[in-house]
Order: structure tokens, then C-alpha cells, then sequence
């Protein structure tokens, strides 16, 4: 184990904290010690005294800590109100004697408060806090101050009954106080790397800090104005900014603005905004752009805190995106067709001869013949995929128009699917383009909403069959020979088939070898067809797949 932290208290005990096992030992004579709290987390960073003998205690992650350098890409934006919260408290103190400004190595527009550049990474032990602040009363009771996953606490001091702890997020420094000291004020942010040590003198406040290394000095009194610069904050988007909202005790603190579409402030950026003091007149008057920082100001010896800066905006619309559509046909239960077919049947006459070849008494009588319909039929969709880059809800319009006509028919509107069934006899035989317009009106005024459209490729809609001729049959023995011509008047043919006796269906091939264009010739040669009667039926498919039928009987 190393020892990491050391303290004196007022009862002369020696207090001692250590790494990698966060246990802090009270040292009251030589070689006579007690652990007087065992960390969950591995590294007793620092630890501090007051008066009366109350110890408190920074732990924190330890050599698991690690420094790395990361950057913060863009990302797509999310429609509607945000508001942009930091709810830390930002105070100025005339007891604490501090003076918040920004450090002297940062100049004009350049800071670094940006979130997109570097920060201090540590790898995270489970069901544990990256840091934590205790305090240890004089009856040995413990209770935890303050934990967080976000930043690690380097040290800490007591100061006329408050502490001041530094961190490594932008070299932050805090103050606990208030009741039950769980008040956390941010006084100081000298800027990038750790402020790893404090120390407070009758002239002033010291901090340490690294990466990179420096000494800030704050001063006794709060004789000059001071400023705090928040962190640069990522609307995602392009944004209109609302009406700056801060809440805090006091009065006399100006803000302002800035904005710009570089993760850092730099030249590109708009210059600070006017002063905003009144909550009622606090329109943020910056640009719309995807960045914004704002700056509080104090006058002298002002004494005012601020506990919360909200910054309301609205992301600049994107509009929705289609990225195909498809038109296809469906196979579905043609119920209301097959409900008409089922109650149609036709009256038809029957003949019956006896075994003595005369008639009975009743030669006639009227029988009925149900017709065999299909169930199944075929339905044209229309289908698409759009999304909208701030998730926004879509509404959809569909239109179509055939190859030789120049304006668009509406054919649905006000549509929330992506899919649209139609009956396919609504349109004639031809080729059609169909037009999808796309709206995120659900999610946006009238004044924001944008659309989006897009015109299909042609789609080629046939719901005619080909017709199909067959020739005289020519018998020669057991061959039968005849032949077939089929044509279709808009689409290509593709297949030939024939069944003889309602059997298999086999393949025939054209005349000219590819079954390819819309008029085909076919030739068909069966052999081994017993004399009598046969039943030959020829089946033509269209690219369309549209089935064409004859049929011929065989003597």
C-alpha cells in the first residue's frame, strides 16, 4: 500500500489515507493506529481537518485514473423545444474572498470550456463513483458529502467552515456549505487539466494545476469585477435561441451570448452579445447556429450567486427523407368476388335414359350448376421508406400519372403508413409513375413543417392476359401435332406451358428458342395420344405473370 493524503488534527492525531486499498488510518502515537474508514473507492486522494476535529475526506479512482484526449462529433438533431440546463451553482462570495475570472492564458474569442477537446478519463469499477467527499464526525460517524461518476477530486481544504475542493473537470473548485453542508457553489474555473492542490493563505487562495502546469492566485478581496464563461453547449443542429433564463439571489449580474459552428469558440464565432440583465428583456440575440456559450459578469464587490442558467432553443427543421418506393403486386382473398361467385349458378337441363333406353316418366328437370371461382386474387402496392433526421411523425401523399399524361391525381392523402393497397382494374394497362410527398407537418407549425417528394422509376402495370390461339390439331397415328400463337398487348411473354387430361403441366418452348417478346409462336408435338377423346389445354404467362388459356379437345 502507498500512503497518499496526510492531516494533523487539533487532538494531534495523525491522519493518514492510502492507495490502492482507501483506508484512512487515525495515528494517535508511534506505532499506535486505527483504520478509522475503509473507502469502497481504492485511493485516498486528500484529506482535511477543522477545528473540532471533523475529518474530511477526497477519494476517488486511483491508478485506474488515466488522461486521454477525445473529440466530440457531430451528431443528427432532434425537433422541439430543448432547453439546455446547467444547474450547477455558480456563486461569488465577499467571505470567500474569491474572484472568478477567466484564466490569463486564455485571450479574445479562444477558450476552453468547449466539451468536444479533452478530458480526464478513468476506467470505471462497477456499482462504484469515479469520486467522493466525506466527512467523518467526532463520534466516528460518516456520511458522504457529495459522489460522482464525472469528475475526480484532487483535493480539499477547510475554509471558515465550508470546504473548497478542487477537481480535474476544466480545474474546477467548489465550495460545500450551507446546512448540513450539501450545498456545492462552483467559484473558480481556471480552465483546462486538474487543479490538483489548494492552498489558502491571509493574502489569498493558490491553486496548482496540470496538463498544463500552473499556479493561479485568487485574491483576498473582491475588489475587481469578476466573470464566469459556461461551457460551450451542442444544440446538434442549427438553432434558434429563446429567452436566456437564470435563477439565483442577488442582483447586478449581466450576461451574454455568443454563438458560431465550431465545437471551440474562435474567429467564426459571433462577437459576445449586449448585456442582458432584465429576465423580462432576455431574448438571446446571438445568431441561430449550432453552438452557444453564455458569460455571466460581476461588478465589484457584487455579491450575487447564481444557481441555475437555462438556455431554451429550437433545432432548425430537417426536412424528411424517401429513400425508395415499390410497386408490386400482392396476392390476396378476393372475398367480395368470391361471395358474388358463390351465389351466382346457372340452370341447366339433364337427360336421363333408363336401362330399358326409354325415358322415365320425367324426362327433364332443371339442376343446379355451381360455378368454381378463384379466391385468390391480386392487389397492386405501393410502398416506401422515408424517415425524418429529427424524428419527427410524417404524413404521406401519394400521387401517380400514366407515361403520356403531364399532370399528377391524387390518389390518398393524409396517409400515417407506408403502405398503400389498391384494387389493380383502377388502372388501365400501361406504364404509370407514381409520386410519394412526404411532410412533417404532425410535428411542426405550419410556418417549420417541410416535405419531401419522390417520382418512382415507370412501372409497367398489366392486367390483361395474353390471348392465346391454337391451330387445327393434325392426328398421325399416336402423334398429335398443332400449333400455338400467343400475344399480348403490353408486356413481354415469358412461359408456354400445356397439360393434357388435366394432367402436369409441361414446358414448351418458341418457334424461335427464347419465349421473350410480346408475340410468340409455339409448336406443339405429343406423342403416344390414344385414340379418342383428349382434353388439351395451353397456358400462356405475360411478364406480368397474367395467365392466358385455350383449350382444345383431341379426337
Amino acid at each position: 500500500a502507498n500512503v497518499t493524503a496526510l492531516a494533523i488534527g487539533p487532538n494531534g492525531h495523525l491522519y493518514a489515507g492510502s492507495d490502492p486499498n482507501g483506508i484512512v488510518y487515525d495515528i494517535s502515537a508511534q506505532s499506535t493506529g486505527t483504520v478509522l474508514y475503509d473507502s469502497t473507492l481504492p485511493e485516498i486522494r486528500a484529506i482535511a481537518v477543522d477545528s473540532i476535529g471533523t475529518v474530511y475526506i477526497a477519494a476517488m479512482g486511483g491508478a485506474v485514473a488515466t488522461r486521454t484526449t477525445t473529440g466530440t462529433g457531430a451528431s443528427a438533431g432532434a425537433a422541439g423545444p430543448v432547453v439546455a440546463s446547467t444547474p450547477t451553482v455558480i456563486t461569488v462570495t465577499e467571505q470567500a474572498g474569491m474572484k472568478v475570472t477567466p484564466d490569463a492564458a486564455r485571450t479574445g474569442t479562444s477558450t476552453s470550456s468547449a466539451p468536444a477537446t479533452s478530458n480526464t478519463a478513468v476506467v470505471e469499477v462497477s456499482g462504484v463513483e469515479k469520486s467522493a467527499i466525506y466527512r467523518i464526525a467526532t463520534n466516528h460517524a460518516v456520511e458522504t458529502l457529495r459522489s460522482s461518476k464525472e469528475d475526480n477530486v484532487f483535493d480539499l481544504i477547510v475554509d471558515h467552515g465550508a470546504v473548497l475542493f478542487s477537481t480535474d473537470d476544466h480545474g474546477r473548485i467548489y465550495r460545500l456549505a450551507g446546512v448540513g453542508m450539501h450545498k456545492t457553489a462552483l467559484i473558480a474555473e481556471p480552465g483546462d487539466g486538474e487543479t490538483t492542490r489548494l492552498i489558502e493563505t491571509k493574502s489569498g487562495l493558490y491553486a496548482g494545476l496540470s496538463n498544463p502546469a500552473r499556479i493561479v492566485a485568487f485574491g483576498a478581496e473582491a475588489s475587481e469585477p469578476a466573470s464566469y464563461e459556461s461551457q460551450v453547449h451542442d444544440s446538434t443542429s442549427v438553432a434558434r435561441w429563446g429567452h436566456l433564463q437564470w435563477h439565483g439571489t442577488g442582483s447586478g449580474i449581466v450576461f451574454r451570448t455568443r454563438t458560431g459552428n465550431a465545437a471551440r469558440p474562435d474567429g467564426t464565432w459571433s462577437a459576445w452579445s449586449a448585456p442582458i440583465s432584465n429576465p423580462e428583456q432576455a431574448l438571446i440575440q446571438s445568431p441561430p447556429a449550432r453552438f452557444i456559450q453564455w458569460r455571466a459578469e460581476w461588478p465589484a464587490g457584487n455579491q450575487a450567486e447564481i444557481n441555475t442558467v437555462s438556455v431554451p432553443y429550437l433545432s432548425q427543421n430537417s426536412p424528411p427523407a424517401i429513400h425508395s418506393i415499390t410497386v408490386t403486386s400482392v396476392t390476396g382473398t378476393n372475398t367480395a368476388k368470391a361471395a358474388a361467385n358463390a351465389s351466382t349458378s346457372t340452370a341447366a337441363y339433364s337427360v336421363t335414359v333408363t336401362d330399358s333406353g326409354e325415358p322415365p316418366s320425367t324426362t327433364t328437370s332443371t339442376t343446379s350448376t355451381q360455378n368454381v371461382s378463384r379466391l385468390q386474387t391480386t392487389q397492386t402496392q405501393i410502398s416506401w421508406q422515408a424517415d425524418d433526421p429529427d424524428g419527427d411523425k410524417l404524413v404521406y401523399t401519394v400521387y401517380f400519372r400514366a407515361e403520356d399524361e403531364q399532370e399528377w391525381q391524387l390518389i390518398r392523402s393524409r396517409m400515417f403508413e407506408n403502405t398503400l393497397l389498391l384494387d389493380p382494374d383502377v388502372f388501365a394497362d400501361g406504364r404509370y409513375f407514381f409520386k410519394v410527398m412526404a411532410s412533417d407537418s404532425p410535428s411542426n407549425s405550419y410556418d417549420y413543417a417541410l416535405e419531401t417528394e419522390m417520382v418512382s422509376t415507370p412501372v409497367l402495370i398489366d392486367n390483361t392476359p395474353p390471348l392465346v390461339t391454337l391451330g387445327t390439331p393434325a392426328r398421325n397415328g399416336m402423334v398429335v401435332e398443332l400449333d400455338v400463337d400467343a400475344a399480348d398487348k403490353t408486356s413481354p411473354l415469358r412461359l408456354c406451358e400445356y397439360s393434357l387430361d388435366a394432367g402436369l403441366w409441361q414446358p414448351v418452348e418458341s418457334v424461335d428458342g427464347v419465349t421473350d417478346s410480346p408475340h410468340e409462336r409455339f409448336h406443339l408435338k405429343l406423342e403416344n395420344v390414344r385414340p379418342g377423346e383428349h382434353l388439351l389445354v395451353v397456358r400462356v404467362y405475360d411478364s406480368a405473370n397474367n395467365a392466358g388459356l385455350a383449350r382444345v379437345v383431341l379426337r
